[in-house]
C-alpha cells in the first residue's frame, strides 16, 4: 500500500471491512461484500458499492470487473433469500426475520406489498429501491415465482443500480461517500426511469391489440 493510500482509504466501520474485502480478494471481494449486503440490508449498498467505484478508480479493481463481480454476488444473495422464502414459507420466515438484529418486520411487509402489488415487475423495480431491493427476493420466493423470470429481472434491476453507484464512486475518487447521502437524488431518478419504461412499454403493448383488433375487425 502506498502512502497516498494510507491516507485515503477508508478505516473502520463498513467502509474499513468492505474496502479490506477488496484489497485482499480484488473484485471478488466486492461481489462477496454485496452479497452478504442483499443477506443483512443494514450493510449499506450506498456504501460499499461507491466505494468498489473508488478502489477502481485508484487502480485497486478494474471498473468492468468491478460492475460484474457485484451483480453476480447481488444475483447469488438474492438467490439464497428467494430459497428461505421458498422453504419456509411467509409465516416462519417473518418469526424469523423478527428475531434478528437490525431487520426491521415492517421491511419485510412493505417487500411484500410491492410483491403483491406489482408483481413480476416488483423485482425489477425493487432492486433500485434500498431495504426493499434485497427483502423483495423473500415474497417471491414465498410465491414460488418462476426462477427463469426471477433471475433475469433481478440480474437486470441489480446491474442498473450496482453500476449507477460504482460508476458515480469511480467519478468522485477521494469524494466516494459524497454518494451516499445523495442516494436518494440517484434512486429517485433511475426509480422514475424505471417507472417511465415500464408505462412505455404497456402503451406499446396495449396499442399493438388496438391495431390487431382493427384489423380483425
Amino acid at each position: 500500500m502506498t502512502t497516498n493510500q494510507a491516507l485515503t482509504e477508508p478505516t473502520g466501520g463498513v467502509a474499513g471491512w468492505a474496502i479490506d474485502l477488496m484489497e485482499q480478494l480484488g473484485p471478488a471481494g466486492a461481489g462477496v461484500a454485496v452479497a452478504l449486503e442483499n443477506l443483512f440490508p443494514p450493510l449499506p449498498s450506498e456504501v460499499i458499492l461507491p466505494l468498489a467505484g473508488f478502489a477502481a478508480a485508484r487502480g485497486d479493481l478494474g471498473l468492468v470487473s468491478a460492475i460484474v463481480f457485484t451483480t453476480l454476488g447481488s444475483v447469488v444473495g438474492a438467490l439464497a433469500l428467494y430459497g428461505v422464502g421458498a422453504v419456509l414459507g411467509r409465516d416462519r420466515t417473518r418469526a424469523i426475520a423478527g428475531k434478528l438484529p437490525l431487520v426491521k418486520l415492517r421491511d419485510v411487509d412493505k417487500a411484500e406489498q410491492w410483491f403483491e402489488r406489482h408483481g413480476a415487475k416488483a423485482v425489477l423495480i425493487g432492486r433500485l429501491v434500498p431495504v426493499v431491493r434485497s427483502m423483495i427476493s423473500v415474497p417471491a420466493g414465498v410465491e414460488r415465482m418462476r426462477v427463469a423470470v426471477f433471475l433475469p429481472l433481478t440480474a437486470i434491476g441489480s446491474l442498473a443500480w450496482n453500476t449507477l453507484l460504482i460508476v458515480a464512486g469511480y467519478q468522485l475518487g477521494e469524494r466516494w461517500h459524497v454518494v451516499e447521502s445523495s442516494v436518494g437524488i440517484f434512486q429517485k431518478a433511475v426509480l422514475a426511469g424505471a417507472v417511465l419504461a415500464v408505462g412505455w412499454f404497456v402503451v406499446v403493448k396495449l396499442r399493438g391489440r388496438r391495431s390487431d383488433g382493427e384489423k380483425v375487425q
